[in-house]
C-alpha cells in the first residue's frame, strides 16, 4: 500500500516537472525590461511614416482614462494629413489587451491626431498599436511603455 501510494506521488511530481519544463521550453518569456524599445518616436513597420506619440499628461497615471497626440509625418518631414487610426494594444506579459477601446477622435492639423479612452488599470510592460492608413499606404507602429 505505501510502494502504491509513493509511486502515484512520483508520477505526480514527475508530470508536474515536465509541465513545468515544457512552459519554459516552448515560451521563455518576454523580453528583458531593459532591452525593451521605450522610444515614443519611430518608423513605421513599412517606413512608411515617422509616428510620434505623446500622452496628454505626463507622468502617465494609472485607472485614469486619458489622451495621447499621436503625430505623423512621412520619412521627409511632411506632415501627413487625412489619416484614419486605429489603436490597439495591452500587456503581453498579461496576454490581455487594453481594458478600454481607445478611438481617434479628431485630426489637430499638422499631421497630429487626438486619440482618447486610454486607460491603462495596472503596472507593468503595455504596448500601444496603431494601424494607419494615409496617402502614403496602410502602415503601423508599436510602442513598448512600462508604468
Amino acid at each position: 500500500m505505501v510502494g502504491a501510494m509513493f509511486r502515484i506521488i512520483a508520477f505526480v511530481l514527475s508530470a508536474a516537472a515536465l509541465a513545468f519544463a515544457a512552459i519554459f521550453l516552448l515560451n521563455p518569456g518576454s523580453e528583458p525590461a531593459a532591452t525593451r524599445d521605450l522610444s515614443r518616436s519611430k518608423a513605421s513597420d513599412n517606413g512608411l511614416y515617422v509616428v510620434e506619440i505623446a500622452p496628454e499628461k505626463d507622468p502617465i497615471e494609472q485607472g485614469v482614462l486619458h489622451g495621447w497626440v499621436v503625430t505623423l509625418t512621412t520619412p521627409a518631414g511632411e506632415a501627413v494629413e487625412g489619416a484614419a487610426i486605429a489603436v490597439g494594444g495591452g500587456m503581453p506579459d498579461h496576454g490581455h489587451g487594453l481594458p478600454t477601446s481607445p478611438e481617434m477622435t479628431a485630426e489637430l492639423g499638422e499631421g497630429r491626431y487626438q486619440v482618447e479612452g486610454v486607460r491603462f488599470n495596472m503596472g507593468g510592460w503595455w504596448v500601444l498599436e496603431f494601424e494607419i492608413d494615409a496617402g502614403p499606404g496602410k502602415d503601423s507602429a508599436t510602442f513598448n511603455l512600462q508604468l
